[in-house]
């Protein structure tokens, strides 16, 4: 817990960071997609803030190139992403960077006031950006996508997933009611959407086809070349049907409660960040990436015996989250 620093109530908070990668997002096009490659792929594609502003200037890149009709967001190696970096050298969560929304920096912030305008400018409003983004966006999923990995996926308005893909919040865990992008109940039933967050266990890709969260499960083999396949059939169809076809179906979410829904359970999040804060000295309940890598594993196993019979064997079968790739900031 830092105490303010100055009379106005500012802080001094220490940037540690040490970045393995000076690319943490790949970009390409070709044939008229463009492809959005995650690149941290010995932390499982875990998210910083440096991964996040170049995701965001390669959403950018792809909006400003008209030869561009879809967008394919993916992660390189094992895993689509493990989430939020809460482990790593490189979480550079006391880091300034130059902002694309109006809210103030938050790392001389003190209090509730440093997450939460922090979260606000990287996670619930930079998800919120590329949702209503005018060109067509695809996830391709393989392996895990855990909490903060899911806001990247559910963002994207289809998933194309592997057949050993699984999706996972366990933030409740650390007393927090899911991740900041609050999509859970439009993603899945209310019901199942309990059950997601309050056991924290894995879902598998054919389980979360069955909710109507992934478009197609495919062969892991294969995965890249039915996501291609799809991404080239939209970019067929003419650019402007593509544009007001998302704005109309997204205008429909947002009239069911979607917006409004997302801010307050944002509010809800941050309670609990500071209630932890104020009962424990830690933010997150105690876990760093490798405690909660651990409490993933461990409930991956615990977990199975509820699982239905066409699920259970991709979760056994499906990849750990491993080491310090963890999942919620």
């Amino acid at each position: 817990m830092n105490a303010p620093s100055s009379a106005d109530g500012f802080v001094s908070r220490q940037d540690t960071a040490h970045y393995e990668t000076g690319e943490p997002v790949k970009y390409a096009v070709a044939d008229g997609i463009a492809s959005l490659t995650m690149s941290r792929p010995d932390f499982n594609n875990v998210q910083n803030s440096q991964m996040t502003y170049a995701l965001d200037a390669a959403f950018r890149r792809a909006v400003d190139d008209d030869t561009v009709k879809v967008i394919v967001l993916r992660g390189e190696g094992r895993h689509f992403s493990a989430g939020h970096d809460i482990g790593t050298p490189g979480r550079d969560i006391n880091k300034p960077f130059e902002r694309v929304h109006l809210w103030w920096d938050h790392t001389n912030k003190p209090g509730g006031e440093y997450l939460y305008a922090r979260e606000q400018e990287v996670y619930l409003n930079m998800c919120r950006r590329w949702r209503e983004l005018p060109k067509p966006t695809i996830a391709m999923v393989q392996g895990a996508c855990v909490a903060g990995g899911l806001m990247l996926a559910w963002v994207c308005d289809l998933i194309v997933a592997s057949d050993d893909a699984f999706f996972q919040d366990p933030v409740v865990r650390m007393g927090i009611p899911g991740v900041e992008y609050f999509a859970h109940p439009y993603e899945l039933n209310p019901r199942i959407a309990k059950e997601f967050l309050m056991t924290g266990d894995r879902m598998g890709a054919e389980r979360a086809y069955q909710m109507g969260m992934v478009n197609r499960v495919v062969p892991r083999a294969g995965l890249e070349e039915a996501t291609y396949a799809l991404a080239a059939r939209i970019a067929s169809q003419p650019r402007m049907g593509l544009a007001l076809t998302k704005q109309a179906i997204n205008h429909v979410e947002d009239l069911q409660g979607k917006r409004s829904a997302m801010d307050a359970t944002f509010a809800w999040h941050h309670f609990a960040h500071t209630h932890n804060e104020l009962i424990s000295g830690d933010r997150l309940g105690g876990f760093d990436g490798k405690a909660m890598a651990a409490a993933n594993k461990q409930a991956a196993g615990e977990g199975e015996a509820g699982v239905s019979r066409s699920t259970a064997p991709r979760l056994r079968n499906g990849p750990a989250v491993q080491g310090r790739h963890s999942n919620k900031e």
